[in-house]
């Protein structure tokens, strides 16, 4: 059985900056240009009549192209973000390919020809160590491990159920198909995707720019009965690289912290020049739902290191896409440190992240910290021409003084 989506027209304008425009039009097909808004739906694609077989198409179609991000919990959760240079490139799914043993070409973006860049993500484990008596926070492994949660063994919900359309999100929750230790049987590991039409802003922290052409991803772990006293939780992530190295991962630093308190660093792994396809986070993480400066925690990255693909939990979305291609590259997250706030507060954890195309959102300076360096560099040159004027008007009322001899 085939699932297929006819195309639907939106609209669009780029505005980037002049300097940037230049930059762009050297560097990037038309098709990877920015655009401030996008038409935007969300479609649950399933493999009728087993509805708990499905996948979550968001398709975000601008002025010249077309972005699909394809979220899939058949094996171990996974998106494959997909940029075509055209308003009408459409998504085919073959069910019965798709979930045989061999699944190559069972997902394809059509025409290919117009696809400009392609790549995906998988989460394929879910950590847990031990840190009590671990005071060096940034130790590797930071405590003691116990057997990892392997994504690709649990069980997932209709994402059905969580669309929103309002909100242009849905969430996959899930457990272990075998919770042996009871571990969740209260609780749950969540994937929470928003969509997003134009940029903004999210009001709940790290409160990450997004732009039309980004994809937002939440995890949380919530209620899930930790296996220590003090428990640290990791994500291992899995990306294919765009040639034989492993995509880039920079740091972003800023003076300016008024949307994550205290949170002065921004992270982005790049898959190649930019622009290119990117995945951009803070490194910080909260353990309350809130996300209070409070609850916020430490999330700390692993360097990326090449593996062979047989070494991973497969995704049949991922090679049923790229086929062969089997360069794959991981790196690990991991939440939290010894001291200070812990997922132990209240069982629960959350961290965010952005997944896109094009040049990543830049924070621009807040108006807040405009007004601090307007006062800090304004009071001084107000007192100099204070003392100037000062000083030049004492000296004119003292040249017209008229001596009496």
């Amino acid at each position: 059985m085939s699932g297929y989506e006819k195309p639907s027209r939106g609209w669009g304008y780029c505005a980037p900056s002049p300097v940037l425009l230049l930059s762009l039009l050297t560097a990037a097909p038309l098709g990877l240009l920015g655009e401030e808004t996008r038409q935007v739906s969300l479609k649950v694609i399933s493999n009728w009549p087993d509805f708990s077989q499905n996948l979550l198409h968001i398709r975000a179609v601008g002025t010249n192209s077309t972005l699909h991000y394809v979220w899939s919990s058949l094996g171990p959760p996974a998106v494959l973000l997909v940029a075509t240079n055209t308003p009408n490139s459409t998504l085919h799914v073959n069910w019965s390919l798709l979930l045989s043993s061999d699944p190559d070409g069972g997902l394809t973006v059509l025409p290919d020809k117009s696809i400009q860049f392609s790549s995906a993500l998988v989460f394929t484990r879910l950590f847990e160590f031990d840190s009590t008596n671990m005071s060096d926070a940034a130790s590797r492994p930071p405590g003691k491990s116990y057997s990892p949660y392997s994504l690709a063994n649990f069980s997932w919900n209709n994402i059905t159920d969580s669309l929103d359309p309002a909100t242009l999100s849905a969430t996959f929750r899930g457990h272990p198909i075998r919770d042996h230790t009871g571990a969740f049987a209260n609780g749950s590991l969540a994937f929470r995707v928003q969509a997003f039409s134009t940029s903004g802003r999210p009001a709940q922290p790290p409160r990450l720019l997004h732009s039309a052409d980004t994809c937002q991803l939440e995890v949380a772990l919530v209620g899930v009965s930790p296996r220590g006293n003090r428990s640290l939780f990791g994500l291992e992530v899995a990306t294919l690289g765009q040639g034989p190295g492993c995509p880039s991962v920079q740091e972003q630093h800023s003076i300016d912290d008024e949307y994550a308190p205290a949170v002065f660093q921004l992270a982005q792994l790049l898959w190649g020049s930019l622009p290119s396809g990117f995945m951009q986070w803070r490194p910080v993480a909260f353990s309350q739902k809130e996300g209070s400066r409070e609850s916020a925690m430490p999330c700390q990255s692993s360097p990326l290191y090449p593996t062979l693909a047989y070494l991973l939990p497969q995704s049949p979305v991922v090679r049923a896409f790229f086929k062969t291609q089997n360069n794959f590259c991981a790196f690990n997250l991991t939440f939290g440190a010894s001291t200070g706030p812990g997922y132990w507060d209240q069982h629960y954890l959350s961290w965010s992240m952005l997944l896109g195309v094009g040049t990543p959102p830049v924070d621009a300076l807040s108006p807040l910290v405009l007004g601090i360096m307007a006062v800090a560099l304004g009071a001084p040159a107000l007192v100099l021409l204070a003392g100037g004027l000062f000083l030049l008007l004492g000296h004119k009322r003292h040249s017209e003084y008229q001596s009496i001899n």
